[in-house]
C-alpha cells in the first residue's frame, strides 16, 4: 500500500540544503544550525496550546491522573527520555509520567519493523497501563498521522479521557482527532525527511514545557529550585544542599543538618529552616498546603 507523504511539511525538500553534500564541513554544519534556529521560533507560536496542556495535566495529577506518552520511533524514545526524567529531577512516583513507544522496550534502542503501523498495539498498551479518563494521553508523531498513536488517542478518547497531539504538520489526522494540538511547525529537514532533526528538536522543546510547566504548577519548584529532587548519588546529595543554602540562605552545616533531621527532603528542610520549625511540623505544613512551600509558610505567618 503506497502512502502519499509528499504533503507533509515534514516531507519536503529543504531549498538551503539542496546542495548540502557539496559543502566543506563549517559552511554544512552553519547550514544545520541556521535551520535549527527557526525551531523555538514555532514553539513559541504555540505556546498557548502548550499552556492549555499543562493545566490539563495539573489538572489530572490533582486527581491522581497521570501523563502517558505516546509515540514510535524518534517520538517514542523523546517520550521515554522526558518521563524518566521526572522521579530523579521532581520526586515523582515512576508511574506518574510514563512513555509509551511502538515495538516496546526493544524499540527504545533499535526500529522494530511495523510496529508504528499498528492499529492493535497502542490500544494494547494503554490497557496494560490500565488507562482510565482521569489520565492524560499526549500522542507524539512529527508526521501527525503514526497509526500505533492514532489509534491510541481514539481508545483514550473512547474513555473521555483528554488527548494531546504534539506534531509538526498542520491539518494532520492527529491534531484534528486531539482534544489540544500542539503543532509547531518548523518546515522542511535539512536532510528531507529526517524528522529526528529539527521536529524531533521541537518535540522535545514541547515535553520540556510540558512537564517542567506542570511540576511547577504542581509546586515541585520553589523560586527556581527543584526542590523535590531526589539526591540519588554524591552531585545531588551536593545539589540539595546547595538547594537549600540558596532558599534561604543559610550556611552549609545548617541546611546538613535540617536535610538529615528530615530524611532528605528539601522542601521540609526549607521550611525548617525559614519557619525554626522541627522536622515534624515542617512535614505537617507542607501536607496540609499540599506541598507548596509559599503556602506553607504563608500558613505558619513567615513571609
Amino acid at each position: 500500500m503506497s502512502i502519499d507523504l509528499s504533503r507533509l511539511t515534514t516531507e519536503g525538500r529543504n531549498t538551503a540544503s539542496e546542495n548540502i553534500d557539496m559543502l566543506d564541513t563549517e559552511a554544512m554544519l552553519r547550514v544545520i544550525n541556521s535551520e535549527d534556529q527557526k525551531v523555538a521560533l514555532a514553539v513559541e507560536k504555540v505556546i498557548p496550546a502548550i499552556a492549555q496542556a499543562v493545566d490539563v495535566i495539573v489538572a489530572a495529577f490533582k486527581q491522581g491522573g497521570r501523563l502517558i506518552y505516546c509515540g514510535a520511533g524518534t517520538s517514542g524514545r523523546l517520550g521515554i527520555l522526558d518521563a524518566s526524567e521526572c522521579p530523579p529531577t521532581y520526586g515523582t512516583p515512576r508511574e506518574q509520567v510514563v512513555g509509551l513507544i511502538a515495538g516496546g522496550h526493544r524499540a527504545i534502542l533499535q526500529a522494530v519493523e511495523n510496529a508504528e503501523d499498528s492499529l492493535t498495539l497502542g490500544i494494547d498498551d494503554l490497557k496494560a497501563l490500565n488507562f482510565t479518563a482521569h489520565d492524560v494521553l499526549v500522542g507524539i508523531a512529527a508526521s501527525g498521522r503514526t497509526p500505533y498513536v492514532i489509534a491510541a488517542m481514539k481508545y483514550a478518547q473512547s474513555l473521555k479521557a483528554t488527548t494531546v497531539a504534539l506534531t509538526c504538520n498542520e491539518n494532520s489526522e492527529m491534531a484534528h482527532i486531539a482534544n489540544i494540538a500542539i503543532v509547531p511547525v518548523v518546515g522542511p529537514e535539512v536532510v528531507t525527511g529526517s524528522s529526528r532533526m529539527k521536529a524531533g528538536t521541537a518535540q522535545k522543546l514541547v515535553l520540556n514545557m510540558l512537564t517542567t510547566g506542570a511540576m511547577i504548577r504542581s509546586g515541585k519548584v520553589y523560586g527556581n529550585l527543584m526542590v523535590d529532587v531526589e539526591a540519588t548519588n554524591l552531585k545531588l546529595v551536593q545539589r540539595q544542599i546547595n538547594i537549600v543554602m540558596e532558599a534561604t540562605g543559610c550556611t552549609s552545616d545548617i541546611a546538613e543538618q535540617a536535610l538529615k533531621a528530615c530524611g532528605g527532603h528539601c522542601k521540609t528542610a526549607i521550611v525548617m529552616v525559614l519557619g525554626q520549625l522541627s522536622a515534624e511540623q515542617a512535614t505537617h505544613l507542607l501536607a496540609d498546603n499540599g506541598g507548596f512551600i509559599r503556602q506553607a509558610l504563608g500558613d505558619a505567618g513567615i513571609k
